[in-house]
């Protein structure tokens, strides 16, 4: 089976319609601005788009693919595979400095960048330290109400300038 890449050339093209597909967990972002689309290729009749979950227990992912496939159809592919890649494992440096933008101007604090992580990874006990702007008035006077937010991926923080709490996207 030989596999054809495809670009975001056309409006239509598979690779664009992926690309424009929203997130369920953070809905002002496309599945392109969170970087998990890793492929989308046509082998014979069928489109084949491999994506990577944020992590791989992410509950997300079910409805990811299930929106995947019915938009994909909608726009005209009837066969259609979603394959899950988890290497590399998916790092919040992924996003899109798009995607960092839209989260800000929704009120999200975007995740600080954390590069290549070292060979050996240091074991933590506690959350590490973040440095973070208050994505309501930019006050850097912010406090963690809870490392655990409506997702896995969040958290949730509070400014004590203006006093609105806000959601923090985790850096992975």
């Amino acid at each position: 089976m030989k596999l054809r890449a495809v670009t975001a050339d056309a409006p239509s093209s598979p690779r664009a319609i992926v690309d424009s597909v929203g997130d369920p967990e953070l809905p002002l972002l496309t599945l392109a601005d969170l970087g998990i689309v890793r492929d989308v290729v046509t082998a014979g009749g069928t489109v084949v788009v491999t994506v990577t979950p944020t992590y791989s227990g992410c509950p997300a992912m079910a409805m990811i693919r299930n929106d995947i496939v019915r938009r994909l159809r909608d726009g005209g592919y009837g066969d259609v595979e979603v394959r899950t890649r988890l290497s590399p494992p998916w790092t919040s440096d992924w996003i899109t400095e798009t995607g960092r933008r839209k989260l800000a101007a929704g009120g999200y604090s975007p995740p600080a960048r954390v590069g290549s992580p070292p060979a050996a990874v240091p074991l933590r006990l506690s959350p590490p330290p973040r440095a973070l702007s208050c994505p309501q008035c930019g006050s850097p006077l912010t406090e963690v109400v809870s490392e655990f937010g409506a997702t896995p991926c969040k958290a949730i923080y509070r400014c004590r300038q203006c006093r609105e709490p806000f959601e923090h996207v985790k850096e992975i």
